[in-house]
């Protein structure tokens, strides 16, 4: 799948990429990506996502943490399309760290979140990322990302390890 063209992905190539689902899966189509370089994705926020019900019934407002969800599914589809792989079901894309996070603007019901990912550097499995949320063209959130892709089995025995070491050791 190594490309310099210009590709467009719709919702069920997404899924075919992302172990997420509904209500979770927050990339709705793919306008453009580069292997190894950079993708843009859209995720339409509409009022019917369940988070509205209590975030905040009064003003309705897309939380944060999904916001960088959104950001972080889009950074793992560049990671696949790069890799030139489609995961298995024992694959795992896991948070390593998320820096430099700043909210400029909340995203509401009717807004269109348009979600560039750009790789920074890979280095030792480690990916990371300079992530740009904008609506409108004005930005709205902004983060560099941190993840790692992992089998499940890898990531059982690392948790199993951990929580079977005492402190220390």
């Amino acid at each position: 799948m190594t490309t310099t063209e210009n590709k467009t992905l719709d919702i069920l190539a997404i899924k075919s990429l992302l172990p997420h689902r509904y209500p979770l899966l927050l990339v709705d189509r793919v306008l453009t990506w580069e292997s190894g370089k950079t993708i843009t994705a859209i995720k339409n926020v509409t009022v019917n996502e369940e988070f509205f019900q209590g975030h905040f019934p009064h003003k309705p407002v897309m939380p944060g943490v999904l916001m960088i969800e959104a950001l972080a599914q889009t950074a793992a589809l560049l990671s696949f399309l790069t890799m030139g792989v489609k995961p298995d079901e024992n694959s795992v894309v896991y948070f390593v760290g998320i820096d430099n996070a700043r909210f400029k603007r909340p995203v509401e019901p009717g807004d269109q979140l348009k979600m560039d990912v750009e790789i920074l550097r890979v280095s030792r499995g480690i990916w990371k990322y300079k992530a740009i949320g904008t609506v409108d063209g004005k930005v709205a959130l902004e983060a560099e990302l941190m993840c790692t892709i992992r089998s499940a089995q890898d990531a059982s025995q690392s948790a199993a390890q951990s929580t079977s070491q005492p402190a220390g050791q």
